[in-house]
């Protein structure tokens, strides 16, 4: 008899008080409720800043790929379609993240990293790795082609917050808490600079020191490593002549303008050619062979030349948002595993903002780095948006 009614009040209900009940049982309904909270100012303002910065690479990418295009024999509207593809498997990437229960995550993370550090080797396997400025960090399979460091950022990010999360009494303990993350950081390095990709190195530091810092981490364990990182990179950049030189000409352009500076000399006269408010959206003319990659790595010089200071400050003031509310939202965080994760993501967008944006004005060396959400790359964008989606996750379940 009982099964009977409770066959019968199985059926009267409806699938979302089905769902509600599975999720019930498994222990996972105060997991999903999270995601069920009202948004808020913070999430509102992360949200309409990553969408503005979206649609105005979009258009950036339109207007400064077409040339390239062109020189390539293929339609000038090839590489705006194909960055529009990502974008929409980046919007379903953000949408998933944005509504997955976040703290569910934490039963695939070190499965998620080992599958990072595997694709981290794919660039070296004959006939798919592709090189590019001296690294070989991109793989390609036919038309379809992607860098997995994009996508070991996030595993990693992921990684040390669910560790320091779940040791929060224990992150003094080195063989605990310490040994193993740093392990996991310095084997992510490792296969970055195997790469010849220290940029990418550079970035998953700066993520791991935050994460650290932020989940309280003794300082003096962050500045050793952060100290050891610098000293590493200092290394690494002096073991070859050619890497030496790149990475100093932007100290002497004059004398470099011709040779290893001549990208940067060229972004910073598309810089200073943009005036207060620019010569008009497809009307630079740096992106005409004058500088190499003007539709990826340099693209804030087109973003300069063609909207001026108006774009330069568009740009560059929704970087400070997401910043400014991103740290918002990861000390209003409901658990330290989402306010670690928020952290993490701000200073990965802030840090490689900086970096990116710093090489093109000649303020930094060049590391290839891409400007995030705006730069033309579809693994790039694919994991920012998806990266993006889990901080608006996280800033709309705040306290």
């Amino acid at each position: 008899m009982s099964t009977a009614t409770n066959t019968n009040t199985s059926r009267a209900m409806t699938l979302a008080q089905r769902r509600r009940a599975v999720l019930d049982q498994g222990g996972l309904l105060s997991s999903r409720r999270i995601a069920q909270k009202p948004a808020n100012k913070t999430f509102y303002v992360i949200f309409f800043t990553v969408l503005t910065l979206i649609a105005f690479g979009l258009v950036m990418v339109m207007s400064s790929s077409s040339i390239v295009a062109l020189n390539r024999g293929s339609s000038p509207w090839t590489m705006f379609f194909k960055q529009l593809m990502w974008a929409c498997f980046g919007t379903l990437g953000m949408a998933f993240f944005y509504r997955f229960p976040y703290s569910m995550m934490r039963k695939w993370v070190f499965s998620f990293l080992v599958i990072g550090y595997v694709a981290m080797l794919l660039p070296f396997v004959p006939n798919i790795g592709v090189s590019t400025n001296g690294a070989r960090a991109w793989v390609a399979f036919g038309p379809i082609g992607f860098q997995p460091s994009e996508f070991l950022k996030f595993f990693l990010l992921v990684y040390c917050a669910n560790l320091l999360g779940r040791r929060q009494k224990e992150v003094t303990d080195i063989s605990r808490t310490i040994k193993p993350m740093v392990t996991a950081w310095l084997v992510a390095v490792v296969l970055c600079l195997a790469q010849k990709d220290l940029g990418g190195a550079i970035v998953m530091t700066c993520i791991v020191l935050m994460v650290m810092f932020m989940s309280g981490v003794p300082m003096r364990i962050v500045g050793a490593i952060g100290g050891a990182s610098t000293f590493g990179a200092m290394l690494f950049t002096l073991t070859t002549s050619s890497r030496r030189n790149r990475w100093t000409a932007f100290l002497n352009l004059d004398e470099t303008r011709g040779s290893f500076g001549y990208q940067v000399w060229q972004s910073i006269l598309s810089i200073s050619n943009g005036g207060v408010s620019g010569v008009g959206v497809g009307a630079g003319t740096g992106k005409w062979g004058y500088v190499p990659l003007a539709h990826s790595d340099f693209i804030f010089s087109t973003i300069a030349e063609e909207f001026g200071l108006i774009g330069v400050t568009l740009v560059i003031g929704g970087f400070l948002l997401l910043v400014l509310f991103g740290l918002r939202a990861a000390m209003g965080a409901q658990e330290k595993f989402g306010a670690l994760l928020a952290s993490g993501i701000t200073m990965w967008f802030a840090v490689q903002a900086i970096i990116n944006i710093g090489g093109v004005s000649g303020s930094m060396p060049v590391t290839g780095l891409t400007l995030p959400l705006i730069s033309y790359g579809g693994s790039s964008l694919l994991v920012c948006m998806s990266a993006a989606g889990l901080l608006m996750n996280v800033a709309r379940n705040m306290k």
